[in-house]
């Protein structure tokens, strides 16, 4: 069997909203519940609600190539032949939130094929209530000291965590860091891979470009990066930043960080379009402030008039999407994310370098999905039929 941990030392486990899988006609269908992976009923109560089967078949846009891709997520494990019969492996996250629980289905998918070729894997997956690089540090100390096979980190500060990663691997600790947030090379760090998004300064550009098209290069601009000092945040802003420079008739009103709390996102945005009456549009850098820049514009009735973007799968911000409120989302791959990365760790763990059976950066897309798409996403990962 393999091990799970879900509750988390600062909350206990509350508060946390988990998601369970089911495979579907090559597709991953899930639902949100309020208590662990196996809830909801289970499978058969999710292809009920499913009608049986659920596939998505919606063109989407590979930010990377710039091309047409399909989003699948009936993944198998590569040929690899683990070392091992056991492994223990750490991951810790930026902040509790349905995102990260989007990763854990991977995670566990992974888990669970390694199981079935009679290899146990064992982690813990945890996280603060709140991006801490203080807390961030903590764990990643008090994980050195159990003996894990592999510590993985989604990085939430460069510059704090970076020389902490560096001193563990001086101490004989394997570390990768994965999901959204790396620290290479470049930044002065020494963590063995990455696994995740490769491109978030491209998917800022993407965004942002299709808002410019659909504004026609001219407004008034605000935008929600997140969390300060985190890799992918701080990325999709500047590339956002970038695009704006390029069009004389676009200019930059206000830059927030509302440190991927929804409710920062919507207080800011209140402020936005209190101080900007001709405010044409927002661009949101997490997965969280678009559903608060969108509550925001709904309750000003101003929606239709500001053209929100914004990332990822929230269940709230995908209607927004369908009801055009929100325009277009940028979709990571979080799924492809976890199961990689129980992939690279064993490797890692087996002390296999990169370049030999893996990459150093194992490279996740991310899609571009608009009205016409909404609803197909919120059938397969939420099992919505309406």
């Amino acid at each position: 069997m393999y091990r799970k941990t879900s509750k988390d030392k600062a909350n206990d486990g509350k508060g946390r909203n988990k998601i369970s899988a089911l495979m579907v006609s090559g597709m991953i269908m899930v639902g949100v519940c309020g208590y662990g992976l196996t809830g909801c009923g289970g499978k058969d109560q999710l292809m009920k609600e499913a009608g049986g089967e659920a596939a998505l078949y919606d063109q989407t846009y590979d930010a990377e190539e710039g091309e047409a891709v399909f989003i699948e997520f009936d993944h198998t494990l590569d040929e690899y032949e683990p070392a091992k019969k056991e492994y223990n492996f750490y991951f810790t996250y930026k902040t509790v939130h349905p995102w990260w629980d989007a990763v854990a289905i991977g995670i566990e998918d992974a888990a669970k094929q390694y199981e079935e070729m009679g290899v146990t894997i064992n982690y813990e997956y945890l996280a603060p209530n709140a991006v801490s690089a203080k807390d961030q540090t903590e764990r990643l100390l008090d994980a050195s000291e159990r003996g894990f096979d592999v510590i993985g980190v989604d990085v939430a500060d460069v510059k704090v965590i970076t020389p902490v990663i560096n001193d563990l691997i001086e101490d004989g600790q394997k570390v990768m860091t994965f999901s959204s947030s790396d620290a290479d090379k470049e930044d002065g760090c020494n963590r063995i891979a990455y696994v995740g998004n490769t491109h978030n300064y491209e998917d800022g550009t993407a965004l942002t470009e299709a808002m410019c098209e659909k504004l026609a290069y001219q407004g008034k601009i605000a935008v929600l990066v997140g969390t300060r000092e985190a890799p992918c945040h701080e990325d999709r802003a500047l590339g956002v930043q970038d695009v704006l420079s390029k069009y004389p008739d676009m200019e930059i009103v206000e830059i927030e960080y509302d440190e991927d709390s929804v409710e920062k996102a919507y207080e800011y945005t209140k402020g936005f379009l209190q101080s900007h009456q001709d405010l044409a549009g927002i661009v949101c850098c997490n997965m969280s402030n678009p559903v608060g820049a969108a509550r925001a514009v709904l309750e000003a009735g101003r929606e239709g008039k500001i053209i929100i973007v914004g990332m990822d799968h929230d269940q709230e911000a995908l209607r927004y999407l369908r009801d055009g409120v929100i325009y277009a989302l940028g979709v990571q791959d979080c799924y492809s994310i976890g199961f990689d990365t129980v992939q690279v760790a064993v490797k890692i763990a087996d002390g296999c370098l990169p370049g030999e059976l893996y990459p150093e950066k194992t490279e996740e897309t991310t899609t571009i999905i608009y009205q016409d798409g909404a609803k197909g996403m919120l059938q397969v990962l939420y099992g919505e039929m309406d």
